[in-house]
């Protein structure tokens, strides 16, 4: 057995390697913030974004960026990063406290409609962030928002059903203000007026918690772990392991009704280690695979070698490289991510994976 100060010694110098990498990572979106408080994402055909690819204007991958920050321990640097990214926030409101996939300088801002996922989303972190925005919350519009079996549609829309909402009314209407782009933008997109989406359900639960209403969204995610449906089970996330880390941020934030999605979560990651470090296929999936683990309070012999993985493919100014991380559609015509939102993803992974290692600090030095 090793004695416990070398073991103390061998922590030391992982905990500094794990803090100056999220250091590093933490400056580099600084730099790459936007002065409007936005990170940018591309929009590409190819996994690895390096073929054709355009800037996009997006909400959603400020989000992305910003929920993981707020797993960063709080210094100077990270509260102007998330301030600003707060003041984007606001700024992008629509009316009733609703969000858009798309900012409001994007072409296609009034014709996409306003959804559930980047409304649960953005409210969640300006929750986090005891932002009293918006006013009054918006927590009754994305209730009037589900179907029949008490699920949410991924869009505010007009559907042929009563809703007692007037703020729903005011805001699904808009499309009739153009109703022939209205009609071709269907057209045009893999979407359905009726989606109803795994991952953009969990979203709203992140943000709702488990209250009466949401009991419906706790069975059906339950059913698609049950069913083995991950694969399948959203429009706009076709990567297992992004399903994974969504589903059991929940579970992780107290949702303890989602217990019987813990165990084949786990044993299907971890199924899927390599003997290089990685859990599935890529490094974003390792990624998304350390933070499901530690969501779920596993702490198995193959999070050290993929947080190694992670560590070695950081660039020296600090980012990870970009991979598409949602797509457009099941045809994975399109899809967005940047090197912000990989960044993102792994310095959260390497953050609390070092809180993990300082709590066993803390252990050794008790024993």
């Amino acid at each position: 057995m090793q004695p416990v100060v070398s073991q103390l010694s061998d922590l030391s110098d992982w905990q500094n390697q794990l803090q100056q990498a999220v250091q590093r990572a933490v400056s580099y979106l600084r730099q790459r913030q936007s002065a409007d408080g936005q990170f940018v994402s591309y929009c590409a055909l190819d996994l690895p974004m390096q073929g054709w690819r355009y800037t996009d204007s997006a909400v959603f991958p400020t989000a992305l960026v910003a929920h993981s920050l707020l797993h960063v321990p709080a210094s100077a640097e990270t509260d102007l990063i998330l301030t600003r990214a707060t003041d984007f926030f606001r700024n992008q409101m629509n009316h009733g406290g609703l969000w858009n996939h798309f900012t409001n300088i994007h072409h296609l801002r009034h014709l996409c409609p306003l959804d559930i996922d980047d409304t649960a989303c953005v409210s969640a972190i300006l929750q986090a962030r005891g932002v009293n925005c918006p006013v009054p919350t918006n927590k009754p519009l994305i209730l009037a928002n589900r179907n029949s079996k008490g699920l949410f549609y991924s869009w505010f829309l007009l559907r042929p059903r009563w809703v007692a909402n007037r703020t729903f009314w005011r805001v699904a209407a808009q499309e009739l203000l153009h109703p022939l782009k209205s009609i071709l933008f269907w057209y045009g997109v893999e979407a359905k007026r009726n989606d109803v989406d795994a991952v953009v359900n969990a979203n709203a639960l992140y943000y709702l918690g488990a209250i009466p209403e949401t009991q419906a969204v706790i069975s059906f995610l339950l059913r698609v772990i049950a069913n083995e449906e991950e694969g399948t089970c959203d429009l706009w996330y076709l990567d297992i392991f992004f399903v994974y880390y969504s589903f059991t941020r929940c579970y992780y934030a107290g949702i303890t009704q989602l217990e019987p999605l813990r165990q084949p979560i786990i044993t299907r990651i971890l199924a899927q280690a390599q003997p290089d470090g990685r859990l599935g296929k890529t490094l974003v999936d390792t990624a998304w695979a350390v933070c499901t683990l530690i969501n779920l309070q596993c702490y198995p012999p193959e999070l050290e070698p993929a947080v190694s993985y992670i560590l070695q493919a950081q660039e020296v100014t600090g980012e990870w490289p970009r991979w598409l991380v949602y797509y457009g559609g099941p045809k994975r015509l399109l899809g967005w991510g940047s090197e912000e939102i990989t960044t993102a993803f792994c310095m959260e992974a390497l953050t609390r994976y070092s809180a993990l290692k300082r709590e066993q600090g803390r252990v050794l030095k008790v024993s």
